[in-house]
């Protein structure tokens, strides 16, 4: 959906911008389908295991249903809401039995659509969920299953869609939106079209404050603290970080250090995505 822009009246405002909510039809969600959030503030028993987290609003958990295996049942999109776990939108879906559950919305759906999920070929239509062999070649689609059965993993992100490339023998080739093309089960299930709310990526948060109401604390720089709380700390007036390469808090070596874990299923990766380039300070 568009961004807005509202005049400059503080520097805040110069600078941000907000999601305009125009494909949002209830600001209400089904309570039954709601459930608490635990804030644990980047902790685990009591250690920070992710930094620059805490605070923030109030929210509940939407259940999504990310496996959709009422299969052959149609369901009507009832409303178009707002999730604050997740940049998409969901859609609550009313079902043929009487049942209510939540999907991650694609791009064009509205109030009043009909959507299946099928376990054979079905219709080809946005929104519809089927096994991506019996889905035609270059088809967008989202929220794809690694394993048969688990539900979807893959490309759920907000404006994310992978486009399918070939299907051969027991697999399906899909490029991933960061440009990896990986190989997955051909039985894997995904959703036909592209997620919602694709200009997310666009929003301007403009001061600490929004930042603060999502629950992200502010970042100091290594090179501002003291030698005791980072590497790179310590030193007189401007100095440099002192060391042969830049490094994490806990000393290990950061920027163009290899991460990745080896999975079995690394065999199974055709193309590696493309790696972003690090500019580094003057």
């Amino acid at each position: 959906m568009p961004v807005k822009r509202y005049k400059p009246t503080t520097p805040g405002r110069r600078i941000s911008s907000v999601d305009t909510f125009e494909d949002v039809t209830t600001s209400k969600p089904e309570k039954k389908l709601t459930i608490k959030k635990k804030r644990n503030a980047g902790r685990t028993r009591g250690k920070i295991t992710v930094r620059h987290r805490g605070g923030g609003a109030k929210q509940r958990i939407r259940l999504i249903d990310f496996k959709r295996e009422k299969f052959e049942v149609p369901a009507k999109v009832a409303s178009i809401e707002y999730d604050p776990n997740r940049g998409a939108r969901i859609a609550l879906l009313f079902y043929a039995d009487g049942e209510k559950r939540y999907m991650v919305a694609p791009v064009g759906l509205k109030v009043g659509d009909e959507v299946t999920s099928s376990k054979g070929k079905g219709e080809i239509q946005t929104g519809n969920r089927m096994q991506l062999q019996y889905m035609p070649i270059a088809i967008h689609v989202y929220n794809i299953e690694l394993l048969p059965g688990k539900g979807g993993q893959l490309v759920r992100g907000a404006g994310a869609s992978a486009q399918l490339m070939a299907v051969e023998g027991a697999h399906a080739t899909i490029k991933l939106p960061s440009g990896e093309v990986r190989m997955v089960l051909k039985t894997c299930m995904a959703t036909i079209g592209q997620a919602s709310n694709p200009d997310r990526r666009l929003i301007r948060w403009g001061k600490a404050g929004r930042m603060r109401h999502r629950g992200i604390r502010p970042t100091v720089r290594g090179k501002a603290m003291n030698p005791c709380d980072h590497p790179h700390g310590g030193g007189e007036g401007a100095s440099p970080i002192g060391l042969k390469r830049p490094k994490t808090p806990t000393g290990k070596a950061a920027l163009g250090v290899k991460t990745r874990r080896k999975r079995a299923s690394d065999k199974l990766i055709i193309k590696r995505r493309k790696k972003g380039r690090f500019v580094g300070g003057k």
